[in-house]
């Protein structure tokens, strides 16, 4: 080991020549060796505290350059979101206008449509009035001229009675004048007859035309009724739509919803429920009906979807006003183990005591302190979803109470595993985590 130290220190002997360092006291004189060994440990080592400081001081601009960039990030990220909000709310708006206009529209059409339909049975009940006119005209005509005929065979029957009771006694004068007077009578019956049988044909060329004149008036209504039809199951259909969009989004089968929510209806509202038309069975289907109560099927799925979002947690579980979201759903550094984890949730940050709101009606499933939630909050909502409110610092409800949307159930905190005061807040479907932000978008496209 001294020779190796012998060799380092003769070839380090010209970089670092060998130094005395003189120590003087009041009575002795020291000094302290400096070998060239030393001399390069102490050169490196200064050396190398300078390299550490230069390097930590990069670090950390670096860092507060970076943390500053991410900031303005965060900001526009901020603006951006706020500005879709504010789409999405102007959306939501124009969405309902149009269903008000379409629930406008559909009024009057169901008005204009039960007055044609009035005029279609008004006509129908004439129809059947003028043919039963000409059945009559027609019997009649037959029963005239079956009288006719047997007025004819009486008289000949009479006219043969008459010469075999006179015999020879009467002359061929008096039989002239009785064939005479017969003849007058039998034209001016035969006259009565051909008046009577040209006004019932008359007449029944008049009810022949007005028949036809209904049935243009008939096929002219069932063209307006089509168009009319079909304005309204176009704007049902830019209604449904997006509802259904809505639904299918957040997990929930609009098949699901319309069942569930009949189911517990009660009763249907007096507007939506189908038309009956009592025709005595002189009538045949109509095609109009049907398709007016397709139509209010329709309106009544729009009812329901409406209702089934009423349902739905779909409302901010705190104040926009007064927090900030700081983690989103999905991968994300875990800010306590550094590690890459999937986040099933939103975070929300604001001051201690927040008021937390229940973000839909339901029961309240869970009320109590848990590992790593620490003091949480779940709420049971229909169609199997469940709501999560984490990280509290008081609980304001206790298990198997029923909340309202908007109810306060609890104050937000630091509890469990946090690094700060902020809501965790989760939306599950039959126990699966989804991103809250689906049904938060769907009632901002509603309300």
């Amino acid at each position: 080991m001294k020779r190796l130290l012998v060799r380092v220190n003769q070839r380090l002997e010209r970089q670092f020549p060998e130094q005395r360092l003189f120590l003087r006291s009041n009575n002795t004189t020291r000094f302290v060796r400096l070998r060239p060994v030393s001399q390069a440990v102490g050169v490196a080592s200064v050396a190398a505290f300078f390299a550490w400081g230069v390097i930590a001081t990069s670090i950390l601009l670096m860092d507060v350059i970076g943390s500053g960039t991410l900031r303005d990030q965060a900001l526009r990220e901020q603006a951006n979101y706020e500005q879709r909000l504010n789409q999405l709310a102007n959306e939501r708006d124009a969405r309902a206008r149009e269903t008000e206009a379409a629930q406008a529209r559909f009024s009057e059409a169901m008005e204009r449509i039960s007055e044609m339909q009035m005029q279609l049975l008004a006509s129908e009940e004439r129809r059947l009035e003028l043919e039963t006119g000409i059945d009559a005209i027609h019997s009649t005509i037959g029963r005239v001229s079956r009288e006719r005929d047997e007025a004819r065979a009486r008289l000949a029957e009479v006219t043969r009675t008459l010469e075999a009771e006179t015999g020879s006694t009467r002359t061929a004068a008096d039989r002239s004048r009785d064939t005479e007077q017969m003849l007058d009578y039998l034209l001016v019956a035969m006259d009565r007859v051909s008046h009577s049988t040209h006004d019932l044909n008359v007449s029944a060329e008049q009810a022949k035309n007005q028949a036809r004149h209904l049935a243009m008036e008939n096929e002219l209504l069932k063209d307006r009724n089509h168009m009319i039809f079909s304005q309204l199951e176009e704007a049902l259909e830019s209604v449904i739509a997006p509802l259904e969009r809505v639904f299918n989004s957040a997990g929930v089968s609009p098949d699901q919803i319309r069942r569930l929510v009949r189911q517990g209806a009660s009763s249907q509202t007096a507007s939506l429920r189908p038309i009956a038309i009592s025709t005595s069975g002189t009538l045949g289907p109509s095609q109009d009906i049907a398709r007016a109560n397709a139509i209010l099927d329709r309106m009544a799925d729009v009812n329901a979807y409406r209702q089934g979002i009423d349902r739905l947690p779909v409302a901010r579980p705190v104040s926009a006003a007064r927090v900030r979201e700081t983690s989103g759903f999905g991968m994300r550094r875990h800010p306590l183990t550094g590690r890459n984890t999937m986040h099933n949730g939103l975070d929300w940050a604001g001051p201690r005591n927040t008021p937390i709101l229940a973000s839909g009606d339901g029961v309240v499933k869970t009320a109590e302190r848990q590992r790593g939630y620490g003091n949480l909050v779940v709420i049971q909502h229909d169609f199997g979803i469940e709501t999560y409110y984490a990280h509290l610092n008081s609980i304001d409800v206790r298990a198997g109470q029923r909340v309202s949307r908007g109810d306060r159930i609890g104050g937000m905190g630091t509890t469990g595993a946090s690094t700060g005061v902020h809501l965790h807040y989760e939306v599950r479907v039959n126990g699966r985590p989804v991103n809250p932000h689906t049904y938060i978008r769907a009632g901002q496209h509603v309300f």
